[in-house]
């Protein structure tokens, strides 16, 4: 009886080193957010979808594709603008597996392809506009660059969902002169406004010059209005400037006495 319970413990022992060993060699497990391209004797068999699949050791091999988007910084580089001046610029790529099949048959690395080509596109988009473009409408730019690359890389099974341009970087001679620029901008707006400031400031003096001109004695009373608002400071020197209705009264006395 103990030897039987013996035996039998031995072949459980070794049939749960079976299963274990079993479960190594063909069982894989895809995670939710991975896909199997599966090889049968070097050929494509199909699809590991998420979960438990089985595998035939030796005859058969897979390897795994991750479907997440990943982003690809493409480095900086060095591109001469349609007016000639060159700029330092760098991106970054956002993009998903669409077909895992088409990216591991047809393609060898295709995260250095996608990058490779983006960079020529951005080079090939950026050497075609101005510079004010480049630095003004980013966002247009960076679209006709994500179409061409997305373009290009549908054959991959590659969906590109998006490429930003992160820093355009100036030459300093340039950011220079563009700053004097600027500062030249403002100060030609500030002449402008100041001018405009003076001009409606002459037609209002012209208007209230007439209708003081219309009341007799009112450049009088404006003038002692004046008199009284500087007077309660006295650290100011005040010059009275005697009123034109007094130097026509003066002159009108001088002619009626010749008159007489």
């Amino acid at each position: 009886m103990i030897e039987i319970i013996g035996v039998v413990l031995f072949l459980g022992i070794w049939a749960i080193a079976l299963i274990f060993i079993a479960a190594i060699f063909f069982i894989r497990v895809i995670m939710q957010y991975e896909r199997g391209v599966k090889f049968t004797l070097g050929k494509y068999s199909g699809i590991m979808e998420p979960g438990v699949n089985l595998l035939i050791p030796i005859l058969q091999s897979y390897r795994k594709v991750d479907v997440r988007i990943k982003t690809v910084d493409v480095p900086k580089q060095e591109v001469m603008t349609k007016d000639n001046v060159p700029v330092n610029i760098n991106a970054v790529i956002y993009f998903k597996i669409d077909n895992p099949v088409k990216a591991v048959l047809d393609i060898q690395d295709y995260i250095f392809a996608t990058s490779q080509l983006a960079q020529t596109a951005l080079r090939d988009i950026v050497g075609s506009v101005s510079l004010d473009t480049v630095l003004t409408k980013r966002e247009e730019i960076g679209s006709k660059i994500k179409e061409l690359v997305d373009a290009e890389t549908d054959a991959w099974g590659i969906d590109v969902t998006a490429i930003k341009m992160q820093d355009v970087e100036l030459p300093m001679d340039l950011k220079r002169v563009m700053a004097k620029q600027a500062e030249a901008e403002r100060e030609k707006r500030a002449v402008i406004i100041k001018a405009e400031g003076e001009v409606i400031a002459s037609v209002n003096l012209s208007k209230a010059a007439k209708t003081l001109s219309l009341a007799p004695g009112a450049l009088h009373l404006r003038t002692l209005n004046t008199l009284n608002d500087l007077s309660s400071d006295q650290s100011n020197t005040v010059v009275f400037a005697v009123p034109l209705e007094i130097l026509k009264a003066f002159d009108t006395i001088g002619n009626f006495g010749k008159k007489k």
